[in-house]
């Protein structure tokens, strides 16, 4: 869906994006990840061409975007900044309208869409005619993600959108990122300098160091092939966690117990991670839970099963 070409960007002698090469596939969620400085957000610029490249190409759909105009290109394009870009002087329902107004839709269309991205975005439809600057950090960053996919954008891009947030807040909006389904049909490219938002957030990882990337795999493959000192050395402080988040239930099936007889009640769906496994044990207070996979196959298994399972995974892991 994305492909970026050897693009490089020079701010007088200054190197800030160094001849990088990457691809996203359709309905894929790419993290650019790295400390301050390193080159993701310039790199998230280029693609909507906010800032020009020095040099390279970057391909959207097997077009090539600078054959186009920048503004019809980004039209084509959902982008949620860092400290949400909403205008304080509009109402949250001017606000989402901006861009429904650029592609001339009727006043009936937008209210619909508006109303229905609400309701997705857990926002109440009073908030339409509030101001922004009435409204919470986790409200408006809704209202900035509701903007981005109000003309279902097939590519959305995502600048450190959760980074103004408070630790519970951004909890709660990444639960609910995970599981909207708007964004599940699209693909996504977004910046953190967050190791934890990356791995639980991320199809893919694309670390980067001085304008390069180092590295780009799924998480797993980041913890546990890590080509050199500097991937191991950004993951090291949160390893634990990080492992717990990028292993899946499906990676252990066939390290977990035997096959049960089909239960009633809740199953947790195999495409979980550990973390979100351990969490549902902590929460639910049940000595094992119920796991379903894509054939509809069922395993129960207690915490200590499931824990035993991830470190004979783990230690696989580190033998090949």
């Amino acid at each position: 869906m994305i492909k970026v070409d050897g693009i490089s960007k020079q701010f007088g002698k200054v190197k800030a994006v160094d001849a990088i090469s990457f691809e996203v596939q359709e309905q894929e969620n790419l993290i650019l990840l790295g400390t301050s400085g390193c080159g993701k957000t310039t790199t998230l610029k280029m693609i909507n061409r906010l800032i020009e490249p020095t040099a390279g190409n970057i391909y959207i759909n097997n077009k090539n975007i600078f054959e186009q105009q920048p503004e019809v290109l980004r039209r084509s394009i959902g982008y949620v900044l860092q400290n949400n870009g909403l205008f304080p002087h509009y109402t949250v329902a001017e606000n989402i309208a901006i861009v429904p107004q650029l592609l001339k839709w009727d006043k009936k269309k937008t209210e619909s869409r508006t109303a229905e991205l609400m309701e997705k975005l857990h926002l109440d439809k009073s908030y339409l005619h509030v101001y922004t600057g009435e409204l919470s950090g986790g409200q408006q960053q809704r209202i900035g993600l509701a903007r981005a996919l109000i003309s279902d954008p097939p590519v959305l891009l995502m600048d450190e959108p959760f980074g103004s947030l408070d630790n519970v807040t951004r909890s709660n909006i990444h639960k609910e990122f995970k599981a909207l389904d708007e964004l599940k049909r699209k693909t996504i490219i977004m910046v953190t300098h967050d190791v934890q938002e990356a791995f639980e957030l991320g199809d893919r990882i694309c670390l980067m160091d001085k304008g390069k990337i180092v590295q780009s795999g799924t998480p797993a493959e980041l913890l546990f092939n890590p080509v050199n000192e500097f991937v191991k050395g950004f993951l090291k402080d949160q390893r634990l966690q990080l492992e717990f988040k990028a292993v899946k239930l499906h990676d252990l099936w066939e390290l977990l117990p035997q096959l049960l007889k089909k239960t009633e009640g809740r199953s947790l769906s195999s495409v979980i991670d550990i973390w979100t496994a351990l969490e549902s044990f902590k929460f639910s207070g049940e000595e094992s839970i119920s796991i379903i996979n894509h054939e509809g196959d069922q395993k129960q298994v207690s915490f200590e099963q499931l824990m035993a399972a991830f470190y004979q995974y783990k230690n696989k892991q580190g033998h090949e």
